[in-house]
């Protein structure tokens, strides 16, 4: 047992965001009302053990429609949002959908889509091959362009005097994005905004957060997934802002404890596809082995929700 305590510093807000909940509820509900198996278009959030958990409750998780074999059964679609190609192949294939995108991504999808209707090109701001992006590229026809980073502004092909509009990926560093959206306003004289700022509360909740907390810290741990855009952001945002190194924690039971030696100040967050139990279980984990003094500071809780769709509540 070392003699000077590890000192816990938490991030407040953290873990889930209305989003996850609305998600990982509407699979619930179903397997409620229609028993198991449910069936879910790729994960349903970013997390390897709200997965896990699914699947021992009824959940079977397919990468495309055509994977299911029983079609009588109810398919969910996971939060990130999907190409409009899906639920017409749904339709097609005659199967029963729920749609769990989280309402703050549909509201990006419906910009897109008046974008569209406007007649001006658009730019996507989010990184590629991310089922959030591909989905927000597959809601309309016309051609959108991908901009990961600064740099590739200057490859959108389109004169300085042409009408563009943009919009963002709900996840990313609400930083970077500011330089990128700097960057297209100073290639481009008439920029179409969208009415509101489209990285999500909880997004900006948890960056926030982490920073207040980063430079106190010898070491900034983020529970979280390796394909999951928030945790990774939330890693970044603490080496960003102070912390010594961070580190993305995907299981907490492969932790090694020698990570910890010479570190006194530990900064600990979930992201918001992370569920709080995992930060409970870490540090209780952490107490089998040291002695440790959790810091917490007072934050304002996030008091959103959005509701399940009518079809799945559950009539007692």
């Amino acid at each position: 047992m070392r003699i000077n305590p590890i000192n816990i510093l938490l991030a407040g807000p953290r873990g889930f965001c209305a989003g996850v909940d609305r998600a990982i509820l509407m699979v619930e509900e179903a397997l409620k009302k229609f028993g198991g198996p449910v069936y879910v278009r790729h994960e349903i959030v970013h997390n390897k053990y709200v997965v896990e958990d699914l699947k021992t409750k009824g959940a079977i998780f397919v990468d495309e429609l055509k994977q299911i074999k029983d079609f009588s059964r109810p398919v969910i679609f996971s939060a990130q949002g999907v190409p409009k190609a899906v639920p017409e192949e749904a339709s097609f294939l005659t199967i029963q959908y729920f749609d769990a995108t989280c309402p703050l991504v549909s509201k990006i999808h419906r910009e897109v889509e008046n974008f569209e209707r406007l007649n001006v090109p658009i730019i996507l701001i989010g990184h590629r091959d991310h089922p959030e992006v591909i989905g927000t590229m597959g809601q309309v026809k016309n051609p959108m362009f991908l901009v990961e980073n600064e740099e590739d502004v200057s490859n959108v092909p389109y004169e300085k005097d042409t009408q563009i509009a943009y919009v963002t990926q709900t996840t990313l560093s609400v930083d970077d994005t500011q330089l990128i959206i700097k960057a297209i306003k100073n290639k481009y004289l008439n920029v179409l905004e969208p009415r509101k700022d489209d990285i999500c509360y909880a997004t900006t909740n948890r960056q926030e957060a982490v920073k207040k907390i980063a430079p106190r810290c010898d070491l900034f741990i983020v529970i979280g997934a390796q394909n999951s855009s928030n945790s990774l952001r939330l890693v970044e945002v603490a080496k960003e802002y102070g912390a010594k190194k961070s580190m993305l924690l995907e299981d907490i039971g492969k932790f090694e404890n020698k990570i910890l030696d010479n570190k006194q100040n530990i900064g600990l967050t979930a992201s918001a596809s992370a569920p709080e139990i995992l930060v409970q279980n870490f540090i209780k984990l952490l107490k089998k082995n040291y002695t440790v003094q959790v810091h917490e500071q007072e934050y304002i809780h996030e008091n959103i929700n959005f509701k399940i769709p009518q079809q799945l509540k559950v009539t007692s």
